[in-house]
């Protein structure tokens, strides 16, 4: 069985942290990684060379590796460069994600998308639209991810999780993944009969300082 065939309509989830979590640390997304597999994730979303090698060795499921790295002029920042693929590939990730949104970029969504071929992996085109995701399936992707709707400046109204997104990659059999500010798991059933491949979660298992916002303001909210 192939690695997109073993994760269709299974439940992949993200572990990251972020710089300022006491989780930022790679011994602690190691943890998160394995915790997530035998909560029963069919696969890992790690971010970070040194995360990936590490959660490499200490988990069998498929991982989709990408670095997250600032570049000067530019708000492309999810494996923006050449090098980034070169990096996230050689540690060990089967799946390399990169921003494919049609912001000013360092190195055109193509030339991704055939570096990772070129390394005999799997790329994953992250979106916020669909004329986005049509440009990175023309360009060579080999899927997308709805990952940044509601994250670029076009989107920041975009509903929350973008089924409308998901419908219309699902009506012109564009090859998706479901990710993005999806907080339950009625929403990750939904996101699957739309037509997902397969859902990324990520806040809502794995970052307990969000999760615990949200019971805080709740609770906070009702004692008013």
């Amino acid at each position: 069985m192939d690695i997109l065939e073993s994760l269709r309509g299974r439940l992949v989830v993200s572990c990251q942290a972020a710089e300022t979590s006491p989780l930022h640390a790679t011994q602690h997304i190691v943890a998160l990684a394995r915790a997530a597999v035998q909560g029963g994730a069919h696969g890992v979303r790690i971010e970070g060379v040194r995360n990936v090698e590490a959660v490499r060795q200490a988990v069998e499921v498929p991982i989709i590796g990408i670095t997250k790295i600032a570049q000067t002029g530019s708000d492309v920042y999810i494996t923006p460069t050449l090098d980034d693929v070169r990096s996230i590939a050689a540690v060990g990730a089967d799946i390399v994600a990169f921003d494919a949104t049609s912001r000013t970029r360092p190195v055109p969504v193509a030339e991704i998308a055939r570096e990772i071929a070129r390394l005999d992996k799997i790329s994953m085109a992250d979106i916020s639209t669909l004329e986005e995701a049509r440009q990175a399936i023309a360009a060579g992707a080999n899927l997308v991810g709805t990952t940044l709707s509601g994250y670029t400046p076009y989107t920041v109204d975009a509903p929350a999780p973008d089924f409308a997104l998901m419908s219309a990659l699902a009506a012109e059999n564009i090859p998706f993944v479901a990710e993005g500010r999806i907080w339950e798991p009625g929403e990750a059933l939904r996101a699957l009969e739309i037509g997902a491949r397969f859902v990324v979660i990520g806040s809502a298992i794995t970052r307990p300082d969000e999760i615990t916002r949200r019971f805080a303001d709740a609770i906070a909210g009702a004692a008013r």
